[in-house]
């Protein structure tokens, strides 16, 4: 099962996503610069975090023009599987493979700090097996991740069940003071109406080995290579 990450200038998550990745067993990933324009031979697709082109303009805004993201946006269309990670959520977004935006946290204050998170759509690409309610740790970093959606375009998001992660609290109830950066409705992460494509502002990548703390992130690429393997996504072409 092969995973490629993007790197853009100013990626600072590709090496952590590229060792989560090839530390689980089956799979393995393989960095693609942002000027390549192929992604022939890959299963899946990941954009990681960091602050592609410093995060000028507008977090996300340029590296959505970058000579990759064609083909991106391409695989995405049909149907292969695409994760991004904080500054990748925000590149998703911009490139309009996702709704809604991220904008200034709540405080206008960088956040470095453990999340707690509940899985609202079960079984999806990338929650392969796991319940509804499901509690989930991972690190979050950044100073953008604040998600916004129209009133109209967050209806829709709940209706289509795109939403796939809160902010919660230890016993899993979503409330204000669970919500480290003011994300409308405590949201972290939402997937496309096809749900191949998801976006979270948390690091699956920083949560896939016990020496640092918990494996929850790990789940998150092994349910990407089963959905793959079960037929649920397209295989690379």
């Amino acid at each position: 099962m092969k995973f490629a990450v993007v790197q853009f200038p100013g990626s600072n998550c590709d090496q952590d996503c590229l060792r989560a990745i090839n530390g689980l067993a089956g799979l393995s990933a393989q960095y693609i610069w942002h000027k390549e324009t192929s992604l022939t031979g890959f299963d899946a697709v990941v954009l990681p975090g960091g602050f592609a082109y410093g995060d000028y303009l507008r977090c996300g805004a340029i590296a959505r023009f970058s000579p990759i993201m064609n083909e991106v946006i391409r695989v995405a269309k049909e149907g292969r599987l695409v994760l991004g990670t904080c500054n990748g959520f925000q590149v998703l977004c911009e490139a309009g493979l996702l709704p809604g935006a991220l904008v200034r946290n709540r405080g206008l204050r960088f956040i470095c700090d453990m999340a707690t998170l509940r899985v609202e759509l079960p079984d999806s690409a990338f929650t392969h097996g796991f319940a509804q309610g499901t509690l989930l740790r991972m690190p979050i970093a950044h100073g953008e991740g604040c998600f916004f959606a129209q009133t109209e375009t967050l209806r829709e998001l709940n209706d289509h069940g795109q939403v796939v992660l809160r902010y919660c609290d230890a016993n899993g109830r979503v409330t204000p003071e669970a919500n480290p950066n003011g994300s409308i409705e405590n949201i972290a992460g939402i997937c496309s109406r096809k749900g191949n494509v998801f976006g979270l502002m948390p690091h699956p990548d920083r949560a896939s080995d016990r020496r640092l703390g918990g494996t929850d992130g790990a789940k998150i690429f092994l349910s990407m290579a089963q959905s793959i393997a079960d037929g649920r996504a397209r295989a690379a072409a």
